[in-house]
């Protein structure tokens, strides 16, 4: 991937304040965020297999932004989510909350995530579903088989979430 993330006022004053509760590794993301590397130059560096993920999670919480490559800045940030629909959308609700069970039921096990799976099937709108977003991907990249799928699961979630 070449995108290029930068880090925002925010992300440069983490680093200093250490403020945001990051973890270590999520932190250690974030440092090696400066506006030149691309992504594919991170994961060869970083050896992280959520790469992605953390990254859509600093981008998200407004640490880090797409670089403009001509000054190295911030562009607006742009989130993983699409749209949400302007109005309650039943079929695609159901897709996603299948999608995130029948995913956590394959790659996890019902044992395993059986509370996640009581809240992805409690979820009674996108936003909710999306409060969980974090949660099932941890889940699917912590199993054995999951690793290695989990981008392409996480970008057909994307497409209904």
């Amino acid at each position: 991937m070449g995108v290029v993330f930068a880090k925002t006022p925010k992300g440069q004053d983490e680093i200093i304040s250490k403020a945001g509760g990051l973890t270590p590794r999520v932190r250690r993301v974030l440092i090696f965020v400066d506006g030149k590397r691309t992504v594919d130059e991170m994961r060869g560096m970083l050896q992280a297999d959520d790469l992605q993920h953390t990254l859509g999670m600093l981008e998200e919480a407004g640490y880090i932004a797409l670089a403009n490559a001509a000054s190295s800045q911030p562009l607006p940030s742009i989130t993983a989510f699409g749209e949400l629909p302007t109005t309650h959308d039943p079929v695609r609700l159901q897709q996603a909350r299948n999608f995130m069970m029948n995913t956590v039921n394959a790659f996890v096990g019902a044992l395993g995530a059986s509370s996640l799976l009581d809240r992805i099937e409690k979820a009674d709108s996108h936003p909710s579903l999306r409060d969980l977003y974090d949660e099932w991907y941890h889940a699917i990249v912590m199993s054995r088989d999951g690793k290695r799928e989990a981008e392409a699961l996480r970008s057909k979630l994307l497409n209904v979430i």
